[in-house]
């Protein structure tokens, strides 16, 4: 029984939106004999997709484009809807139009998260499943049908091989980084070769064949504009995660053992009262750069600023062992770095910064979670808020561990400052924490 219990928490949660019955049920019988898919509810119009959406807060909607009242694109708009509501919903677009001038569109405007799917195939279970799976990990998917009409300028324009292979990876949808990821080629390598093979089949677009040179130009721009996301990403996402998600190794979920560090400047609200808000800007900004630098040193990630708070972790979005360790001897160099930055500012007349750090071991979530706006990587868990928690009782300075970090850690000849069983806001229980002096 705990074994079943476990299979339906993992399966993929599906929203099903069609106007017509037959379809509608008839796809969830489909999904119904996928053990990792479960439908947990249907829509047949936009205001019904909207709000079960919101409702049921489903990983997956599959949809049909039109639907009532008008039946234009209400699946899409209402699929959008709900994806800037609940951010990291995946999208699969179930459509009857064969035009694969639709399907580069819904790409160029950014189709991570979302497939485009012919209804006339939708019989083919293992090509609606892998859609599923695709959208709910982030990453996006072509009916194949539709990829081979992309194709089709290709067949009687003598592409060698290698040409063929490179068109087939643009008609896919991956752009030049993630291309040139995959082959080991350089990116400005890659983008030579796109321009080139695009010069040669537009030569080839004769009057018969003007169709094929559209395409080929919105192909084109849609690839452009997948790498300016990712460039995009790589300013708005922690270190090293827009690269990977590039490069298609993030799930959209994963579990992870972590440890979390979260950082405060003590009294920051009676600072601010008396500092002149320039020179507050300016001693907040050489705080983060000395905060992130010690981060990273330890091969941490910085998550997020909020005002003086700072967020990091070890461990994510790669695993790797003695994160523990790692996380304490950042936090260290946080209060040596501070140390330096309160000496010069002496010297200037300014205020000092003293810090609390927390930090705690254990199981999150950690998500992409995000919409064309906005993307963030996300830790969800208990271990996120008991690090909070540590934070709060590292006053009036210092650094503040739970047990599973201490034990993690394998630092047993620090100057440790046992504070036994402590009660912490948010938990009936006691925890048990341990303390470093900041001048450690």
């Amino acid at each position: 029984m705990v074994v079943e219990d476990s299979q339906r928490v993992d399966r993929i949660t599906v929203l099903l939106a069609d106007d017509n019955l037959i379809v509608r049920e008839g796809v969830r019988a489909l999904l119904a004999r996928d053990l990792a898919l479960e439908v947990v509810g249907v829509a047949a119009d936009y205001d019904e997709l909207v709000a079960r959406g919101l409702e049921l807060r489903p990983q997956v909607l599959v949809t049909d484009i039109r639907m009532p009242p008008t039946y234009q694109d209400e699946g899409i708009d209402a699929a959008r809807e709900v994806r800037g509501r609940l951010p990291g919903t995946g999208v699969v677009v179930l459509s009857q139009y064969d035009d694969p001038d639709y399907a580069v569109k819904l790409l160029a405007e950014g189709a991570d998260g979302y497939a485009y799917l012919l209804k006339d195939r939708v019989a083919d279970a293992r090509l609606l499943g892998r859609a599923i799976r695709e959208v709910a990990a982030g990453g996006s998917m072509i009916d194949p049908q539709i990829v081979q009409d992309l194709l089709s300028p290709a067949r009687s324009s003598e592409l060698t091989p290698s040409e063929e292979r490179l068109l087939r990876q643009v008609a896919e949808g991956r752009s030049v980084k993630a291309i040139a990821a995959a082959t080991g080629a350089a990116p400005e390598s890659v983008n030579a070769l796109v321009e080139q093979l695009f010069l040669k089949l537009a030569r080839g677009a004769s009057a018969g064949r003007q169709g094929a040179l559209k395409r080929l130009r919105l192909l084109h721009t849609a690839i452009l504009r997948r790498d300016e996301q990712g460039e995009r990403l790589s300013r708005l996402l922690p270190g090293g995660l827009a690269d990977k998600l590039l490069a298609d190794r993030l799930d959209r979920t994963e579990r992870l053992t972590v440890t979390v560090l979260m950082s405060d400047v003590r009294g920051y609200s009676s600072i601010a009262e008396h500092t002149d808000p320039a020179v507050l800007a300016g001693q907040l900004n050489a705080h983060r750069r000395a905060m992130n630098a010690a981060i990273l040193s330890e091969g941490g990630t910085v998550m997020q600023y909020v005002g003086d708070a700072v967020m990091a972790v070890f461990g994510a979005p790669d695993p790797r062992a003695g994160h523990a360790g790692s996380g304490l001897l950042a936090a260290r160099e946080m209060h040596r770095r501070q140390r330096a930055l309160n000496e010069e500012w002496s010297q200037a007349g300014h205020t000092p910064f003293r810090l609390g750090v927390g930090l705690c071991t254990g199981e999150v979530a950690a998500a992409l979670l995000g919409s064309e706006e906005r993307v963030e990587y996300t830790l969800v868990g208990d271990t996120v808020n008991l690090a909070q928690r540590m934070q709060d009782l590292a006053r009036p300075a210092g650094t503040v561990v739970s047990a599973s970090t201490h034990t993690a850690a394998e630092l047993p000849a620090w100057p440790w400052q046992p504070l036994g069983q402590r009660v912490v806001k948010g938990r009936s229980t006691p925890v048990v924490a341990f303390h470093l002096p900041e001048e450690f």
